[in-house]
């Protein structure tokens, strides 16, 4: 039985060329143009490599900052002890506390986006693991959310650093922004993305590491990129 789709995602996707690879400027302004939901969508990309996650040496998990940032306000949870508490407040961390808070989050809070832990709190957060690795939400060094640097790492996430890996299927899944971004906006923003992967490219990685990738507004349809256009692109100071 086929999918029944909207006439606004109908008339969305009729805009998009079947088999076309876009160039990048091009594929930002028909993620625009095909954003037509009554709110402001997320960008989105999704970019399948050549590598196979259940090799520990082809796993991918980092995280990039943008430079436009990513539209969206970001909530930061910091479970810290001492000084570090107040260090955590005055940077602006929406949720901080030490034991009692891993307590709250093993019971079911989870009204935060990040939570970053400084590493001597890290035994104590390990029992999080279960209810926080599914979500992608357990500090990791990798990750920049276990530190003693709190507020350069609380400043960076509010102001669009964000953490991502490649599920087992080797695709990566990000937001970059919002719809409402210019298209140049847009486009700095998944450069940056690109440049990422790019220098984070796992050891075990052979053969072609870049396969496909493709943008979508949350409501819209897919367009795919030209990837070697994206690669070979020079972002102007």
């Amino acid at each position: 039985m086929s999918k029944k789709v909207s006439r606004r995602f109908a008339q969305a996707q009729a805009k998009v060329e079947k088999g076309k690879a876009y160039q990048p400027l091009e594929a930002m302004q028909l993620l625009k143009e095909t954003a037509t939901a009554k709110f402001d969508e997320t960008a989105e990309a999704h970019i399948r490599l050549g590598i196979d996650p259940k090799y520990t040496d082809q796993q991918l998990r980092t995280t990039v900052t943008f430079p436009k940032g990513t539209g969206q306000t970001v909530r930061v949870a910091v479970i810290a002890r001492g000084e570090k508490v107040k260090e955590a407040s005055d940077a602006g961390a929406d949720v901080v506390g030490s034991e009692e808070l891993i307590e709250e989050i093993f019971k079911g809070r989870l009204d935060f986006d990040i939570l970053i832990a400084t590493p001597d709190m890290m035994p104590k957060v390990a029992k999080l693991g279960r209810a926080l690795g599914p979500k992608g939400l357990m500090p990791s060094p990798k990750g920049g959310t276990v530190t003693d640097n709190l507020t350069e790492a609380i400043s960076e996430f509010k102001a669009g650093k964000q953490e991502f890996r490649a599920d087992r299927t080797g695709i990566v899944h990000v937001m970059f922004g919002k719809a409402s971004f210019s298209a140049e906006d847009l486009l700095e923003n998944l450069k940056a993305l690109q440049d990422t992967v790019e220098r984070n490219r796992p050891s075990g990685a052979k053969g072609r590491y870049w396969r496909s990738i493709y943008v979508s507004s949350s409501m819209g349809p897919s367009i795919e990129v030209d990837i070697n256009a994206l690669r070979d692109l020079k972002i102007a100071d």
